[in-house]
């Protein structure tokens, strides 16, 4: 079993940085892939962006090239660097973990950390 804990959100000006972390309780190394979604005031829940065990990593078309995600196994951490942050980028960061076993599939989540962004 997995526990994810997010930090590293807070109020940035536009056009700022921020380092986002997801701290695993449970090893990280059992997981297929990890995520970063993000949910904003009355829209739905989207994929920022993923990792997957081997090492690829997918973003969604909005943030390419702004948003980088990582991992660190020793820490069991999570990371989402943010740069050049848009004030509709405004929203509650989750942070997700998927696992695949023989009998189905495991999914966690995160509280989720708070990003907002003043224009």
């Amino acid at each position: 079993q997995v526990q994810l804990v997010e930090s590293g959100g807070g109020l940035v000006q536009a056009g700022g940085s921020l380092r986002l972390s997801c701290a695993a309780s449970g090893s990280i190394f059992s997981m297929n892939a990890m995520g970063w979604y993000r949910q904003s005031l009355g829209k739905q829940r989207e994929l920022v962006a993923a990792i997957e065990s081997g090492g690829t990593s997918t973003y969604a078309d909005s943030v390419k090239g702004r948003f980088t995600i990582s991992r660190d196994n020793a820490k069991n951490t999570l990371y989402l660097q943010i740069n050049s942050l848009k004030p509709e980028e405004t929203a509650g960061y989750y942070c997700n973990a998927v696992g695949k076993r023989g009998w189905g599939t495991l999914n966690y989540w995160g509280q989720g950390t708070q990003v907002t962004v003043s224009s």
